[in-house]
């Protein structure tokens, strides 16, 4: 038995109305790998509830986040060494039921926080007290920030090199980062140009600032850059992968930068890439003093809870929109419960969401925050 906290704080063993923790919970835990989400991943019914130690959090989970990585964690893409069984989920937002004796220094019962790691696609998550945000109350669009926003503004900040005027191009620019990318770009006065899939898609980005929206599936992007931008963009800011890579890197300007965030178009294939026609690369490079930077977050967490305290004054003052999609307009409806993530995944596979897709966990338990 581990020693949780000091018994005089027995009080934390309860949730903040008094309702005991239950000792078993529903959880998502990959049991084989596989691009496949749905055979990936298991729903288990009765995992025990994990206990923190002595300075953890527990949190009952309010809101998890969908993320396009997810189906590159379960199909083991991230780090070879770790095998099934895992659990999965990168973020949640929720509110602390128990807590061991030295993380009670800043945190309480009933406290809204939000956080970043692994294993949020469960009811009750064990965070360390470091890792957490707190939060002034129990809100999803907080959740649109911890990947997304984080991932937009520390590319954009470390990579893009904004200024005014710049043409900026971001491709799937309705989704969960690309929203924040649209915004910050333009914060940065930026003119942005915004790649979709719809007209709905391309209304919402006229109304967070994007100067100029191409539907992919009734224009020609190529030919829309060509003809009213002709001598290129100067940042491409890049997650789709595939035929819209070698798009993107033909649409530079001299001196233009691909920043490259993800490539969701090869998740789900058996190989991970969708292959581009990389071979005239260092040509094309050189050819314009042209360059491509990859970004992935896990590597800029020493920046990681500056880039969230600013993105979180942005919100409150109103200067960001979060949008979040809890997939009301999917085929079956919003997403509620554990069960839901696999529906969720699929929609944003579809190309469906506008903004960040968002599943609530409902508790018997009605919160107070």
């Amino acid at each position: 038995s581990r020693p949780i906290l000091d018994m005089s704080y027995s009080r934390h063993f309860l949730d903040f109305q008094g309702s005991s923790i239950p000792s078993s919970m529903k959880k998502l835990v990959v049991t084989k790998l596989s691009q496949n989400f749905r055979e990936a991943v298991t729903l288990q019914q009765d995992s025990p509830v994990p206990l923190p130690e002595d300075g953890d959090l527990l949190v009952r989970n309010r809101f998890v986040g969908i993320n396009a990585s997810d189906i590159n964690y379960s199909a083991g893409r991230y780090d070879a060494s770790v095998k099934p069984p895992f659990d999965i989920g990168f973020e949640g937002v929720g509110e602390v039921v128990a807590l061991g004796l030295s993380a009670s220094a800043d945190y309480t019962v009933g406290q809204a926080v939000a956080y970043l790691k692994a294993g949020s696609f469960a009811e009750y998550t064990v965070v360390p007290a470091r890792q957490a945000v707190p939060l002034p109350s129990v809100k999803p669009e907080f959740l649109t920030l911890m990947v997304s926003g984080a991932t937009a503004y520390l590319s954009l900040k470390e990579l893009g090199d904004l200024s005014e005027g710049k043409k900026v191009l971001v491709t799937a620019a309705a989704g969960g980062t690309g929203q924040f990318a649209v915004q910050l770009a333009k914060k940065a006065k930026c003119h942005v140009i915004g790649t979709c899939s719809s007209d709905e898609k391309g209304g919402f980005l006229k109304s967070i600032g994007c100067d100029h929206t191409i539907n992919y599936k009734t224009e020609n992007i190529e030919s829309v850059l060509r003809k009213d931008y002709p001598e290129g963009v100067d940042v491409v800011y890049e997650s789709v992968g595939g035929k819209m890579f070698d798009l993107a890197l033909n649409a530079l300007a001299i001196k233009g930068r691909l920043i490259v965030i993800g490539f969701i178009a090869g998740y789900q294939n058996p190989t991970g890439l969708q292959p581009i026609k990389a071979e005239l690369l260092p040509a094309k490079l050189l050819k314009k003093s042209a360059s491509i930077r990859g970004f992935f977050l896990n590597h800029y967490l020493s920046d990681y809870k500056m880039a969230l305290q600013h993105l979180l004054k942005m919100y409150e003052r109103g200067d960001l929109v979060c949008e979040v999609d809890f997939g009301d307009m999917s085929p079956e409806g919003k997403f509620t419960g554990l069960e839901s993530v696999f529906r969720a995944v699929d929609y944003m596979y579809m190309r469906k969401n506008i903004g960040k897709i968002v599943v609530e966990l409902p508790h018997s338990v009605s919160s107070k925050l």
